[in-house]
């Protein structure tokens, strides 16, 4: 798991002229299965013809920049290091800001495409570049003839009849279902955040938890999950609560995560450690007092229990 700022970018790539690359773009938020086929067709087109492949993405997502709404679905390095993962011959982060945002399509494509000798340009179904979304897959492709490329749109991918985006998966990971999320996602749904100390009220209860400082990305809504947490390459079943503890009258939200058979001596604190969210098991609600709630944590552990087993 790479830290936050272990992001491994680079200048724009310098490919040789004579073998030339094939590109794919995109914000890629959450690295998901459409991403995911788009890249391994990408990259598998530019292995048969003897080209490099270039992943070009960008930082920040360009609806932040737009003054839009956004939380992202992975951190920085988390997406990168997912990019990293499909084994292209480069990853390319453009910094996005109102400059690039402005930019028509031709403009873009002779400033970032052109000087990377691109011969091929691999996009998704629904593919646009440049200031006002102005370069549809017909636009570039008429480029592609001027600036010597060719252009392949590939068809959606589906999953349960719906068609795989951020947007979709966004939508169930708000409302609990997170193991809708990860079938579209192709991998559980996850937050990364340091090992903070908490208040101690789970040790009390019996059941010390692992408490994430908030963190960045989008996170489930209220409740209690059964999750997996990694730390140190090892990954352990778990449960995990999103709140803010109303038994206790808290105010601030949390993710604490309690570890199934954790060793004695295990010490997550200071860490950078993963959430993975695998199945809601109930909503957060306020209980008459601890007794309460030790005795329905306890059957959330139980209930985890069987659902982690073949995992």
């Amino acid at each position: 798991m790479m830290k936050q700022t272990d992001f491994p970018t680079e200048q724009m790539p310098v490919i040789d002229p004579e073998r030339g690359c094939c590109v794919t773009i995109g914000n890629f938020d959450g690295v998901h299965k459409g991403h995911q086929t788009l890249i391994s067709h990408a990259l598998e087109f530019a292995r048969k013809v003897g080209m490099a492949c270039v992943i070009v993405t960008f930082w920040p997502h360009p609806r932040l920049v737009l003054g839009k709404e956004h939380v992202p679905l992975m951190t920085r390095a988390a997406r990168l290091e997912a990019l990293q993962a499909l084994q292209p011959d480069h990853v390319w982060e453009i910094p996005f800001n109102r400059l690039v945002a402005g930019l028509s399509p031709e403009d873009f494509v002779k400033q970032y495409l052109v000087p990377l000798s691109m011969r091929r340009l691999v996009v998704g179904h629904d593919f646009s570049l440049g200031k006002g979304r102005a370069g549809q897959p017909c636009i570039l492709q008429g480029l592609g003839r001027a600036y010597g490329y060719t252009m392949e749109q590939l068809a959606p991918v589906m999953e349960g009849g719906s068609v795989v985006s951020s947007s979709r998966i966004r939508h169930f990971v708000e409302q609990g279902g997170v193991e809708l999320a990860a079938r579209m996602l192709g991998h559980y749904h996850f937050c990364d955040g340091e090992v903070v100390h908490g208040e101690g009220r789970g040790a009390g209860l019996g059941f010390p938890t692992a408490n994430l400082a908030l963190p960045e990305t989008l996170l489930p809504p209220a409740g209690v999950y059964a999750s997996l947490l990694e730390a140190d390459g090892r990954r352990y079943a778990a449960v995990t609560n999103i709140g803010n503890n109303p038994t206790f009258g808290g105010q601030n939200v949390g993710v604490e995560t309690f570890v199934l058979d954790a060793a004695d001596d295990m010490d997550l604190y200071g860490k950078q450690v993963r959430v993975r969210f695998v199945e809601q098991l109930r909503r957060e609600k306020r209980f008459s007092g601890p007794e309460e709630l030790a005795a329905q944590i306890a059957r959330d552990v139980e209930q985890a229990r069987g659902i982690l087993a073949g995992i």
